[in-house]
């Protein structure tokens, strides 16, 4: 009997020590800041650790343009790029440490200016229908990639359970929806129902084209400070 209540008063002494010491290393809720640039521009974000595998952060990017040139029916089209993006996510720690996961929403605003040139300098063709530039002016439009509010999804590292500055990374991929939009300076599709028609069928393969990727590639590289 004496032994039996030995044994069970070293056993709550153990589970009082062990509460004791699991309150002591409670995680301590930390906030980080970063600067970033990335494939949606350059910018910043915030981040809230409250529990050693979870945080919230909300981020905004802005300013990254670029021009690009590509090909449809023997016409060159030149896109002008402007990129933005902001977004909310729940990262998730799965060891405690600085790799995550991250799911959440984004608000992307990723489209383009476009002007269309004839490969031979006089004649377009649509849905292989021949136009000519001097009938019908320039084509004119505009592509998205993605806008709206689209779903994100993405991994990382950032060592927001430690005080002090680090070096910030994620890669993701957020969903699209892309349209295409073109006309004429002339507007002469609006007197030609068979032009109409056509440059419909044109929008279109662009935007096959562009749209064999469901998904644009996020890429964020930064510097952190965690309070």
């Amino acid at each position: 009997m004496l032994n039996i209540k030995k044994t069970l008063g070293l056993t709550a002494s153990a589970l009082v020590l062990a509460l004791g010491a699991s309150h002591s290393v409670a995680f301590d809720k930390k906030v980080t800041v970063s600067a970033i640039a990335g494939t949606t521009g350059f910018g910043a974000d915030a981040s809230w650790r409250f529990h050693e595998n979870l945080a919230v952060t909300a981020r905004y990017t802005n300013g990254l343009d670029f021009d690009t040139d590509f090909e449809e029916d023997d016409v060159t089209y030149n896109a002008d790029f402007e990129m933005k993006a902001s977004s909310v996510k729940m990262d998730y720690f799965p060891f405690g440490g600085r790799f995550f996961l991250s799911a959440g929403i984004m608000m992307p605003d990723i489209e383009a200016n476009v002007v269309g040139t004839p490969d031979d300098g006089s004649t377009y063709e649509f849905n292989n229908r021949p136009y000519t530039a001097a009938e019908i002016g320039s084509v004119v439009g505009s592509a998205t990639v993605s806008d709206g509010t689209q779903p994100y999804v993405g991994l990382g590292w950032r060592s927001s359970h430690q005080s002090g500055l680090s070096f910030f990374s994620e890669f993701g991929v957020v969903a699209t929806n892309v349209d295409v939009s073109l006309s004429t300076t002339r507007n002469l599709e609006a007197a030609n129902p068979q032009l109409q028609q056509d440059i419909r069928a044109e929008e279109q393969s662009l935007e096959d084209d562009i749209d064999k990727l469901p998904v644009f590639p996020v890429a964020v590289l930064g510097v952190s400070y965690t309070f």
